[in-house]
């Protein structure tokens, strides 16, 4: 048996299952969409691939403070 853990949604323009936790371009170019194609789930997309949007805000916070400690 599988289980899939990863975020997914229909996509009405390619008529597949699509998974969320990727960024909205990696999808794109899977799954053959031309540039300028209007995506249904745009704002569903990761931010960074792989992450949750919570753990790339926490990676992108965490950053912050690291370059403003060397400045």
């Amino acid at each position: 048996m599988s289980i899939i853990d990863s975020p997914f949604a229909p996509c009405e323009v390619v008529h597949e299952i699509v998974l969320l936790d990727e960024t909205q371009a990696e999808c794109a170019r899977e799954h053959g969409c031309p540039p300028g194609t209007a995506c249904p789930l745009a704002d569903c997309f990761a931010k960074v691939s792989g992450l949750s949007d919570e753990d790339a805000d926490a990676i992108g916070a965490m950053r912050a403070r690291r370059k403003k400690k060397v400045s």
